[in-house]
């Protein structure tokens, strides 16, 4: 038995209202209301994502993919399936191979499904000869990994089986490592600041068991910390948390309800060809599981799966706006009133509400209105189409242009 007591009634109160928030912005009830994503026994803890559930994952995955490519990263794509010989190979097997899925083949060969792309990225960087002139070699993947959670501990999006992150390596020489980890940092902190995010880092350290040598681990441990102090966020110790390879950079970011998740990593890892592992987002669907919590469901025009409704006439408007890459639909159903669609488009969290009657529809025109009930006023078609772009393109939580 488990329970919770509080010092007085005002306590019991808040808690209560807490609870209650964290229930109305669960993302399991968010997917189901908003038709994003659900799960099915045929593949337990996978996620199916419907038509708008993929609009806010590719949305964020392309975010996420421009990124990387702002900062020098080159994406490349590997293989799923691998012969346990390569995670013998690289430690993985002897420490991990209790998360792992195994395939059963002919003959004495047994491979496994990737849980991570550590050893595949280092199979690309041996299978030529590599000049230091070519380093630091920044290499992003997304493709997708499989990890063999247990039944009671999966849990929506929050925790799955199969799951796509964006997953990356710099391979880099020992003076550029200090660079590369503030670097890693900066561009934590400019992904997170889209997202309205706080956050703070930890330095996990040397577990038991764990690979190496005691003075690796002092080395790599102290070269974490360096780049932590010259970032110049707060930090704090966590000692005893880094993988069993080397030690790691745990972010955690603090959502609308002030409730702390483990995103965002950077592994320093000195086993295998001096590289390190980091991770921005981390698993799409936990980041999309996060966001739909954070945002309860009201999501900023450029993730939003449901960005424009039209009522009640405005075939051509539509088609406007889905050929600039929108998510629009129209709501033309004779048996509404118009009041009734306008209603039914703000509890479906549609961003903005246009009314095309006759006469906007001559005059080339839309009444636009806000899911708040905000009336932004009758305004030209093609400056609306402007303005909204400019406020998608721009990642901004802002509702008025």
């Amino acid at each position: 038995l488990s329970g919770v007591a509080f010092p007085g009634e005002k306590e019991v109160q808040e808690w209560e209202k807490e609870q209650e928030e964290a229930r109305r912005r669960d993302h399991r009830r968010i997917g189901t209301d908003q038709e994003l994503f659900f799960f099915n026994d045929v593949s337990p803890g996978s996620c199916f994502f419907l038509p708008k559930g993929a609009h806010i994952y590719n949305t964020l995955t392309d975010f996420i993919k421009s990124e990387y490519r702002r900062r020098g990263f080159s994406e490349v794509v590997t293989p799923t399936l691998y012969s346990t010989a390569l995670w013998e190979r690289s430690g993985h097997w002897e420490h991990y191979s209790e998360n792992m899925f195994t395939v059963a083949t002919e003959g004495s060969q047994r491979y496994a499904l990737k849980p991570m792309n550590c050893p595949a990225h280092c199979v690309m960087f041996e299978q030529r000869v590599r000049s230091w002139r070519e380093l630091p070699l920044r290499w992003a993947d997304f493709g997708a990994l499989h990890r063999n959670e247990l039944s009671g501990a999966l849990g929506g999006l929050t925790r799955v089986r199969r799951f796509c992150q964006d997953d990356a390596h710099i391979f880099c020489t020992p003076e550029q490592l200090e660079q590369e980890i503030v670097s890693c940092l900066e561009f934590i902190r400019s992904v997170y600041r889209v997202f309205g995010f706080s956050f703070h880092c930890l330095l996990s350290t040397r577990p038991t068991p764990c690979l190496g040598e005691p003075e690796q681990w002092d080395d790599a441990e102290q070269q974490l910390e360096r780049g932590l102090q010259q970032f110049g966020e707060r930090w704090e110790l966590n000692p005893g948390d880094g993988a069993f390879y080397g030690p790691k950079i745990d972010v955690q970011i603090r959502d609308a309800l002030g409730r702390q998740h483990q995103c965002a990593t950077i592994q320093l890892d000195f086993q295998l060809p001096i590289r390190f592992q980091l991770q921005y987002v981390g698993s799409a669907p936990r980041m999309i599981a996060i966001l739909a919590e954070n945002y309860g469901g009201r999501w900023p025009l450029w993730l939003s799966p449901a960005q424009v409704s039209v009522v009640p006439v405005g075939a051509a408007v539509v088609q406007r706006f889905q050929e600039a890459g929108f998510m629009v639909d129209l709501n033309d159903d004779p048996g509404a009133t118009l009041n009734k669609k306008i209603r039914w488009a703000q509890l479906a969290q549609y961003n903005y509400i246009f009314v095309v009657g006759d006469k906007e529809r001559d005059g080339g025109s839309v009444n636009v209105r806000s899911r708040g009930g905000k009336q932004l006023g009758r305004r030209p078609t093609e400056e609306v189409l402007k303005d909204l772009m400019k406020l998608r393109d721009s990642r901004s939580n802002e509702e008025d242009f």
